[in-house]
């Protein structure tokens, strides 16, 4: 950036190019709102105050003027879109930048996983900031793909020193028992200057203060005030989090006042490709915390100039001289409903249509690392393999209780009659699948309703291997079909594939736009319950189900994990 071009603007010496006149101005540092005409010069923000004539002048009428918003946290994997695509979606709800953990496509493909979001994210009208994943695998108790240990942090934070953090540290057993391994990765970025984001659902007391001193600064786990404010009260910064599984926005909106608020910030986290579609980015959290009663200047500081300072992005967040032009025009402080989005001083978005288009590949040809992506999926031979096998003599099972919209679980312990009574508990197995070591483990879930089939996905947090829900005959067809795909979701019924999602790009993401992705994944939900299943958002909570490191009992690859205990324990006992 040239600052003497910009001075010469801000001193009224040259013409910006653009002016937006009779602008209301949201200003983030002393939370008012004021008339005011904003100039730019060569996509930055050289002056806010009584400007009158530009190269080009674009009169707002009123209308009110803030700064493009910031998803303080995100994983780009979970919309199902691959970066050019997200950045379509977001930028129509005014999202400008985000902070994205690509934790999950790295624990699917490592280096190359990190590789890929880099190169395709470039050019975009989108900032996507990526932290370096610090939990690949996130813990020894599963298989994955890639691998990330403290070499490849450091490598990778020398090859994109534009990374503004280490990625949410999950195993935080690893962190308050001091593993070498999570000890290291967080050295390593702590030696490169990075702040370490975090990811602690219920830890409290001399845990929570052990996890903390380790350095990390963030959390976005927290579902209740009290957990939230203690969390506060140790110095950490708390991302409330309203995604497609976990909303915990309402939960933990009388939290926020004046004193604690530039120590919070609102980030997605996981958001379907249909929510993000109609729903919206972090505009819908604005939206609907200021329908509870948030004030809404305190709102938009929070996915913008909150992140942008937390995070070192010191050129973002604000509508002031010396920023970078990422403007949003919106019709109120109630519905957020964009109107304009500028991004580095150029509309890209006017009236619900991009005007920003990509450059477009010749012949829509297949980049060799996204040839790579495409090879993830190695399954095992599965015939007659996933099917539970309980004892009918005297023990307690174990089953996995899941929630709608939550990703915690329970660990219910029933009798082996009240599993074959119980139309509501499921068969769930997970099947390695990058061609590692062929492992199966099965165990059971309540929850998901009675079905008449099976679900299957190739996203199940964080390190995607296979996961299966139903009858057994169903589970190995929608497999076949998995296999077929490359990777994806699959509903399967009396052995018919009902409704699919082909996510071919490392089984976690699609080349399609979001209205295509949204529409079958519409479909696929439609069928899930045409089958009994019973949750709202049925393959985000699946997603989860493998994650050993969100209380209380999960499974992975390698068997039921009980994770208070971070331990494997067994279906019956």
């Amino acid at each position: 950036m040239e600052r003497e071009a910009i001075i010469k603007v801000a001193r009224g010496e040259v013409l910006p190019d653009l002016l937006l006149k009779n602008a209301l101005v949201v200003n983030v540092f002393t939370g008012e709102v004021l008339e005011a005409n904003v100039a730019l010069k060569n996509g930055w923000i050289a002056g806010v105050g009584d400007y009158i004539q530009g190269e080009e002048v674009l009169d707002l009428q009123g209308k009110y003027l803030i700064p493009g918003l910031i998803d303080a946290h995100i994983h780009l994997e979970s919309t199902m879109l691959n970066p050019e695509n997200f950045a379509r979606a977001a930028l129509l709800h005014g999202t400008t930048a985000v902070v994205a953990d690509p934790h999950e496509i790295v624990n699917a493909a490592g280096m190359e996983g990190l590789l890929y979001m880099l190169e395709a994210s470039r050019g975009l009208p989108l900032d996507i900031y990526y932290t370096i994943p610090s939990c690949v695998p996130a813990t020894h108790m599963e298989t994955t793909g890639g691998h990330f240990s403290q070499e490849e942090i450091e490598e990778a934070f020398k090859l994109y020193g534009e990374s503004p953090a280490l990625g949410e540290m999950m195993n935080f057993p690893g962190v308050c028992f001091q593993d070498p391994q999570v000890m290291a990765r967080l050295r390593a970025a702590r030696k490169m200057g990075k702040l370490i984001d975090g990811h602690a659902p219920l830890l409290e007391g001399r845990e929570l203060n052990a996890y903390i001193s380790s350095g990390i600064t963030t959390d976005h786990e927290c579902t209740r005030v009290e957990e939230a404010l203690g969390k506060l009260r140790l110095g950490m910064k708390v991302l409330i989090r309203e995604g497609s599984a976990a909303r915990n926005l309402l939960d933990l909106l009388p939290l926020i006042n004046e004193k604690n608020s530039p120590h919070i910030m609102f980030c997605c986290d996981d958001r379907h490709p249909g929510d993000l579609l109609y729903e919206g980015e972090v505009d819908q959290i604005l939206r609907k915390g200021v329908a509870a009663g948030l004030d809404p200047v305190l709102g938009i500081k929070m996915v913008t100039i909150n992140p942008a300072t937390h995070y070192r992005l010191s050129e973002l967040g604000a509508v002031a001289p010396g920023y970078q032009g990422d403007l949003v025009v919106v019709n109120n402080l109630q519905d957020f409903q964009v109107e304009k989005v500028f991004k580095r001083g150029k509309l890209v978005v006017q009236g619900g249509e991009i005007l920003w288009e990509a450059e477009k590949k010749i012949g829509n040809k297949v980049t060799p690392r996204e040839k790579k992506l495409m090879e993830t999926v190695k399954l095992p031979s599965l015939k007659g393999k996933l099917s539970v096998e309980v004892p009918s003599s005297a023990c307690r099972v174990r089953v996995i209780q899941v929630f709608p919209r939550q990703i915690l679980t329970s660990s219910l312990l029933v009798s082996p009659e009240e599993v074959l009574e119980d139309k509501d508990i499921n068969q769930v197995a997970v099947v390695e699948r990058y061609g590692k070591n062929g492992n199966i483990a099965l165990g059971l879930v309540k929850g998901f309703g009675p079905l008449e089939g099976a679900l299957a996905s190739t996203v199940a947090h964080d390190s995607h291997n296979l996961i299966l829900i139903g009858q057994e005959e169903d589970m190995e067809a929608a497999a076949l079909r998995i296999a077929e795909m490359g990777g994806g979701l699959a509903v399967v019924s009396g052995g018919e594939v009902l409704a699919d999602l082909p996510l071919p790009l490392a089984g976690l993401m699609s080349q399609e736009e979001v209205e295509v992705v949204a529409a079958r994944h519409e479909r696929l939900l439609e069928t899930a319950r045409q089958i009994g299943c019973q949750l709202p958002s049925p393959f985000m909570t699946m997603s989860f189900l493998a994650l050993p490191v969100i209380p209380h009992l999960r499974i992975t690859d390698r068997g039921l994990v009980d994770v208070e205990e971070f331990k494997f324990v067994e279906l019956c006992f």
